[in-house]
């Protein structure tokens, strides 16, 4: 298994919802991993930089084109780019990677992708409001009754969350991932959920 953790970024994401995952994923409280269990690499249509909704531009690792089958975890970073047709390039790909039980997120716009193309419909999630997910997921999605309202959900290696739950899709991902101890992600996760002086006071 090739331990490159695939983030898709389409036109327009959002760059937040990238930032607790990966720096988790490259770093410990003190600096850059030496070797870390995990490798972050971008992916996005073209290997064009990227503009992110805040005018951000990211180089990618990858194209659509020549992204690598195996991976150890496909990340959909949310954004306004999953309303647009370039989206539709991803659907083989997630398909791919839910069927060999791959790790899957989705925040924010991107879990609403998924319940586009049902990939919802067999797993507990969430994302933004059941609402959004029916407008999107039309007779595609078929699970509401799945659907738990809560920051992010995880189940049978899918992670989900809403725009605003950037930390628990993190936490969530990094427990499915075992990018470190319970305990250490645990504290990762508190320490930037209550804030150094809250901790520390």
């Amino acid at each position: 298994m090739s331990n490159e953790i695939l983030y898709i970024l389409l036109p327009d994401y959002a760059a937040h919802e990238s930032v607790y995952l990966s720096e988790a994923v490259a770093s410990d409280e003190c600096a850059l991993k030496e070797n870390p269990k995990y490798v972050n690499k971008i992916v996005a249509p073209t290997l064009e930089p990227v503009k992110s909704i805040g005018g951000f531009r990211t180089l990618p690792d990858y194209s659509f084109d020549n992204m690598p089958d195996d991976y150890a975890a496909l990340v959909l970073i949310g954004g306004f780019g999953w309303t647009t047709p370039v989206a539709d390039r991803m659907v083989p790909v997630v398909k791919s990677a839910i069927e060999r039980g791959k790790v899957v997120g989705a925040i924010c716009n991107g879990a609403s992708f998924m319940a586009k193309h049902g990939f919802l419909n067999s797993v507990r999630h969430t994302g933004n409001g059941v609402e959004q997910l029916k407008l999107w997921g039309g007779e595609n999605y078929t699970n509401a009754d799945g659907y738990i309202h809560a920051q992010a959900v995880s189940e049978n290696n899918i992670v989900t969350a809403n725009g605003s739950a950037t930390l628990e899709f993190a936490r969530e991902l990094l427990i499915l991932l075992e990018n470190d101890t319970p305990e250490r992600i645990e504290m990762y996760y508190q320490f930037n959920k209550s804030g150094f002086c809250s901790l520390f006071g």
